[in-house]
């Protein structure tokens, strides 16, 4: 998607050889406008699969998960870092580690939310080690629910995720994927 890769050349803030600070748009502060074309892109790219749910983690991808729900009329369902005591029993769990935080969190999702059946698409801002997308993706596979692809706004391909992902047959579609941060320079994979 070429406004966003413009928008990360521009505003993003390179750290070290593998994090890349996108919190003026993407995860802190939010531009509705390019999350709305996010969300517009992923519905195109996913135009020939049937989808019931989106599904997502807390807490950056819930902004573009949900109007990507919106594109599409869908219910948009997150994974919870911390069950809350309001949540019934027979939930469906993972541990899931955040490459930025360098944590661990066992994450929940309701049962009543995501059913045998359900065709999902799981969500996110970011693709790096694939840790929150293999999460999500074994709450589904517990709920018996099929898994339509993967859409991200960012996938880091010099990280292990999208590769991972895509070895395991998944669909992985991402709007912008940097291969490189190294010498504090963004390079994208054309």
């Amino acid at each position: 998607m070429k406004e966003l890769k413009e928008r990360i050349q521009r505003d993003a803030k390179v750290i070290g050889d593998t994090i890349l600070k996108v919190d003026s748009f993407l995860n802190h502060q939010i531009d509705p406008q390019l999350m709305q074309k996010a969300a517009r892109e992923f519905v195109q790219r996913f135009s020939d699969a049937p989808i019931d749910k989106i599904l997502t983690i807390e807490a950056s991808g819930i902004a573009v998960a949900i109007l990507t729900g919106l594109e599409l009329n869908k219910p948009v369902v997150f994974a919870k870092k911390a069950k809350p005591s309001t949540m019934p029993a027979g939930n469906y769990t993972a541990r899931v580690k955040s490459f930025t935080k360098n944590t661990h969190h066992d994450v929940v999702i309701s049962s009543e939310y995501i059913k045998q059946g359900d065709r999902v698409l799981i969500v996110d801002d970011f693709l790096a080690g694939g840790h929150a997308a293999c999460g999500l993706i074994e709450m589904l596979e517990q709920a018996g629910a099929q898994l339509v692809g993967v859409a991200i706004v960012i996938e880091k391909g010099f990280q292990e995720g999208g590769a991972l992902l895509r070895g395991r047959g998944i669909r992985v579609e991402s709007l912008a994927i940097v291969d490189c941060l190294q010498g504090n320079t963004i390079t994208f994979r054309e």
